[in-house]
């Protein structure tokens, strides 16, 4: 006979636990610590229990309806048991594989690869625009039109730029995640920030032209700022290199006998190692700051933090006070030697090896591994030469 909710209350423990059968299976166990619904079912000639809860707290109602969905899932050939494990376990994983977590990861699988400035600017940017949409989210939950919608946000406040480096961090999250088997799959794989941001003019930094350079060469020799950063852009106009490759120059990289600087491969934007052969005035320039550092690890060490490189914006701040604010950036001057360079009929594979550009073609990145150093050595004096004499 079924049970009712009265029975329910009125049943009483005994010195052994009894059941109380409700129908198909599902009954009451009591005993002395309390009443509780259980299921007896059999799958695949095994004998299984499961636990529906605790009376009251679970009523009569609600016990029958449990019964109801898992015989359900029992006539459709699966061992209830087996599924209830199978959700508890999706469940306690989402909980710990949020997309705040599933980022974390990816980023110190990342550090290894990329320039400390880097990773800190990216971690900065899931921080500030990410982690408080969807950071605690799971990361199997996040749908493609929740993150559509968090960087047309980021869109609508100007920021276009961060928008687009946003969606792909989140792209490159989930390919981590999916690779390493923590989602099962990419959601934002078909997200195309063409498809969803709209078009924004590219703007390249500013570049001295070549009409300017005479005027601004003058300059650079008359300007009474420090020595420190007017040595180091001096060394940067001479060898084209990058800002942070000049700033972050030790004394431990460079042989002036032989005139090469080896930049270690850690601090190359393309994480290979790029040797920059020295003309004799950019060997001039290092021994002007033997007497000034030296005795330290960096070569162009910050004035006032000896133990740490020129800022990021020293370059471009002496710049302005030249008055060249918004004009001329100190990156663009690798823009105005490749451009020389090549109106001078310097080879196009010379120049582009001398600014560590990687070949974009595959298969002739494989055959043409020569690094021209000759070659480069006799350009990079020209390039020193023809500043000399404007």
């Amino acid at each position: 006979m079924p049970l009712t909710d009265l029975a329910c209350r009125n049943a009483k423990p005994s010195d052994k636990p009894r059941k109380v059968a409700d129908g198909g299976g599902m009954y009451l166990l009591v005993n002395k610590t309390g009443k509780y619904w259980r299921w007896d079912y059999r799958f695949a000639g095994k004998r299984f229990t499961m636990a529906f809860g605790v009376y009251p707290e679970v009523s009569l109602v609600q016990a029958r309806e449990r019964l109801q969905r898992e015989r359900a899932t029992l006539a459709s050939g699966v061992n209830p048991m087996v599924q209830k494990k199978l959700i508890k376990h999706a469940v306690d994983s989402d909980a710990i594989n949020t997309f705040e977590a599933l980022a974390k990861e990816w980023l110190a699988h990342q550090a290894g690869r990329w320039e400390a400035v880097t990773l800190q600017r990216t971690r900065a940017s899931l921080e500030a625009d990410v982690y408080p949409v969807i950071g605690s989210l799971p990361a199997s939950s996040v749908t493609p039109r929740v993150v559509m919608d968090l960087v047309k946000g980021i869109e609508k406040r100007g920021a276009s730029e961060v928008a687009m480096r946003v969606l792909q961090r989140i792209k490159s999250v989930y390919r981590y995640g999916v690779t390493h088997m923590r989602v099962e799959s990419n959601p934002m794989v078909d997200l195309v920030p063409s498809d969803i941001l709209r078009p924004r003019r590219v703007q390249h930094r500013p570049a001295l032209s070549a009409a300017e350079l005479p005027n601004f060469v003058r300059q650079l020799n008359d300007y009474s700022g420090d020595t420190h950063t007017v040595n180091a852009l001096r060394l940067l106009l001479l060898t084209a290199t990058r800002p942070g490759e000049v700033r972050g120059a030790r004394w431990s990289e460079f042989d002036l006998e032989v005139r090469q600087w080896r930049i270690p491969a850690e601090r190359m934007k393309m994480r290979s190692e790029h040797v920059v052969p020295l003309s004799t005035q950019a060997v001039e320039v290092i021994e002007a700051m033997l007497p000034l550092s030296g005795n330290r690890e960096l070569v162009f060490p910050s004035p006032f933090y000896p133990s740490k490189p020129l800022s990021e914006n020293t370059f471009n701040s002496a710049l302005a006070r030249m008055g060249y604010k918004n004009s001329a950036t100190a990156h663009g001057f690798r823009a105005l030697f490749s451009t020389m360079a090549n109106e001078h009929d310097w080879p196009p594979d010379v120049i582009e090896r001398q600014l560590a550009h990687v070949e974009r073609n595959q298969v002739r990145a494989a055959y043409n591994r020569s690094s021209y150093l000759k070659q480069r050595a006799e350009m990079m004096q020209w390039w020193a030469d023809h500043l000399g004499r404007i």
